[in-house]
């Protein structure tokens, strides 16, 4: 047994999937879980975001990078 909760949704929402659910043979609430363990899925694997900028420079927004420079930059093997 889970937990029991009360979810508010539009009528229009829930015409919607109560027709998904009868066209897919599920009941409403195997795709309301479906939903929300896709979205708890979703959130582990978002990526973890790097902060700007990636390259510094004495003078933002004015480096020019060509390949010469990002080999002098970044140590390849």
């Amino acid at each position: 047994m889970g937990m029991r909760t009360t979810v508010d949704i539009p009528d229009a929402v829930y015409r919607q999937l109560k027709s998904k659910a009868a066209g897919e043979g599920r009941s409403v609430k195997e795709l309301i879980l479906r939903g929300v363990e896709t979205e708890l899925e979703v959130s582990r694997r978002r990526p973890h975001f790097v902060s700007s900028p990636l390259v510094r420079s004495k003078r933002p927004g004015t480096l020019v990078l060509d390949n010469a420079k990002i080999f002098e930059i970044i140590p390849f093997p």
